[in-house]
């Protein structure tokens, strides 16, 4: 045999003993290429058993709902409509049990179990089921509805089988993933997908940075763990959209992580604060401040007394680096803080006309920290479309305002360029461009000036916050 036949064969048989010890190893069979799984029952058999259903039950007042459905009673106690209720409503319970159905998973042999804290929060009693059909009573260890995770105890006498915490920053978009879960109460049933998407935000909180999966979830599926192909956890299933298909979304398992601990220790998170109300910046808005594209988190109200206003920060600045991390999108900022823990000693950097300045602060504990919506997508109009008055003490009565001077808007032209930006009846501009506005003759001059197709930055109040919008100058 020729020495290159000889080579080739032996490639050849290293090739097949390569593939055979990573089926051995692996815990799915591979189709030989390695790529497209043969089967997902490996990873069922092996994960199911620390997989839980979860049955909550709680008490309601029939009464109160029948009250809550028509509304407050003007009477007080002395109510004329009292007989009337009693008489026609008198046959229903005043007291009815609801029940939920959800799902979870075991991480610790003595039978710790995560949830989503939707799936128990008011719940008087809590059961979990096993794959098995053995069933245990379960208390809350601990609950965090901003991020919608709950800990529970199982009481029962352990071990118990649990899965292990993967890491859901290594999981890529493409990557087969296999939820497990209760879906509209059929136990332990099994589907798989891919990750879809990562850092989704869909609104559920200001911690929002979920993965999206085409891995079938529904009703019931709250709870249970998306999993990778080594059997780690890279997800909690958490959300559908209803009208959607193959779409899902789960709290990264990382995320999980740093909120586990404090659950079990004290039944609650300490988050970290700067004492800062922050928004996109927006294409547009990135233009107004002379970046060449949007970057950071742009800070419209900076909190009196707060770490962030003790720095020097201000209101205007764009927040572009925390502590060595830097921002590319508003919504990292918050994630970053609140894990930090308070009495933290960080650096923070901003962009405050077109430099950058760092300031050294410390992070204090969480009590409110807001986050501004942006304003919604824009159009280019053929009029600016605001009407605007000076403030009056009749005006401020009439739109509910503590401010005394400045120019409150009126009316928004529909169509127009500020309705596009989201501009408000009742909103008060307090800043044209970084400058204060105390008149509507100056507004007015102001907006002349600019030049035709380009953005201008507004300060507005709306709601006792302040907020920055872009408004485009028509071009026409």
């Amino acid at each position: 045999m020729k020495r290159s036949s000889l080579n080739l064969a032996i490639a050849g048989i290293l090739v097949v003993a390569l593939l055979a010890a990573a089926q051995a190893l692996s815990p799915i069979r591979c189709t030989q290429a390695g790529l497209i799984p043969e089967t997902f029952a490996d990873i069922a058999e092996k994960d199911s058993p620390a997989v839980v259903n979860i049955f909550t039950e709680r008490m309601v007042k029939g009464r109160e709902r029948i009250r809550e459905f028509f509304g407050p009673m003007p009477f007080g106690p002395r109510d004329p409509f009292k007989e009337f209720f009693e008489k026609f409503f008198g046959d229903i319970p005043k007291h009815f049990k609801q029940r939920s159905l959800g799902s979870g998973f075991i991480i610790d042999p003595k039978g710790l179990v995560i949830t989503n804290n939707h799936v128990i929060e008011g719940a008087d009693k809590i059961k979990v089921k096993l794959a098995g059909g053995k069933e245990y009573r379960a208390e809350v260890k601990g609950r965090d509805p901003k991020t919608d995770l709950a800990l529970l105890q199982i009481k029962g006498q352990g071990p118990f089988p649990y899965l292990t915490l993967g890491d859901s920053d290594a999981i890529r978009v493409g990557d087969w993933v296999v939820a497990v879960g209760n879906p509209f109460g059929l136990g332990h049933t099994v589907t798989q997908g891919i990750i879809s998407a990562k850092g989704r935000v869909i609104g559920a909180g200001p911690y929002d940075n979920f993965l999206q999966t085409d891995a079938a979830i529904n009703p019931g599926n709250s709870g249970g763990p998306l999993i990778n192909l080594k059997g780690e956890v890279v997800g909690i299933n958490t959300a559908i959209v209803a009208t959607g298909q193959g779409i899902g979304f789960a709290i990264p398992s990382n995320l999980a992580k740093t909120i586990i601990p404090q659950l079990e220790e004290k039944g609650k998170v300490t988050r970290g604060m700067l004492g800062v109300l922050v928004q996109t910046v927006t294409p547009e808005l990135a233009k107004s401040f002379g970046l060449a594209e949007p970057r950071g988190a742009l800070v419209a109200e900076v909190n009196p007394g707060s770490p962030a206003e003790k720095a020097g920060i201000k209101r205007g600045d764009i927040i572009v680096d925390f502590n060595g991390t830097p921002i590319k999108e508003m919504n990292e900022l918050p994630r970053l803080v609140a894990a930090t823990p308070p009495g933290t000693r960080v650096t923070v950097t901003v962009l405050r006309d077109g430099k950058e300045k760092t300031f050294s602060l410390t992070v204090t504990e969480l009590k409110e920290e807001r986050q501004a919506r942006g304003p919604e997508e824009r159009g280019e109009e053929s009029t600016v479309g605001l009407m605007v008055e000076d403030l009056t003490p009749e005006l401020a009565r009439r739109f509910g305002l503590k401010e005394r001077r400045g120019v409150v808007v009126m009316r928004v032209v529909p169509g127009s360029s500020a309705m596009e930006a989201g501009i408000r009846p009742g909103d008060v501009i307090l800043e044209f461009n970084g400058r204060k506005v105390t008149s509507v003759g100056q507004f007015q001059r102001l907006l002349r000036q600019q030049p035709r197709g380009s953005y201008v930055r507004l300060l507005i109040r709306r709601a006792g916050h302040t907020l920055y919008i872009s408004l485009e100058i028509p071009k026409e």
